[in-house]
């Protein structure tokens, strides 16, 4: 019986797979509150309504709450981007959308933990499905 199963692992692992396309990074650091940019870092209220130019970033309603995981070391002329995840009006059982605002359409309503820890950004930052 354990030989049967095995035939059929390769299979399980063939249907999990994820397709997606790896877009240009936005930066090559950011700044999180710990090494894995977990932690939340402040909660921000959208000033404005954004609607997303692609699959990185996320579509925000004025008034939005948005919880700030990392902010993305702006170089050179390249605009100031912060990651983060929003809810819907009804987000009790939801998961967040995640990806990446300006920072210049928030105002940060509560700081929980400083963004002290600079941390290179990868190609999975930039992933979209």
């Amino acid at each position: 019986m354990a030989r049967l199963l095995l035939l059929f692992l390769p299979g399980l692992v063939a249907v999990g797979t994820v397709h997606g396309i790896f877009m240009d990074k936005l930066a090559s650091k950011k700044l999180c509150a710990d090494e894995e940019c977990v932690y939340t870092i402040s909660l921000a209220r959208a000033q404005e309504d954004y609607s997303a130019p692609d699959c990185r970033f996320i579509n925000v309603k004025k008034g939005q709450q948005i919880y700030v995981y990392s902010k993305l070391v702006k170089e050179n002329e390249a605009g100031e981007f912060w990651a983060g995840s929003v809810y819907g009006d009804d987000h009790e059982d939801e998961m967040g959308m995640v990806g990446y605002f300006p920072r210049n359409l928030v105002e940060e309503q509560h700081v929980y933990q400083e963004a002290t820890k600079e941390v290179p950004t990868t190609d999975i930052d930039f992933f979209c499905e």
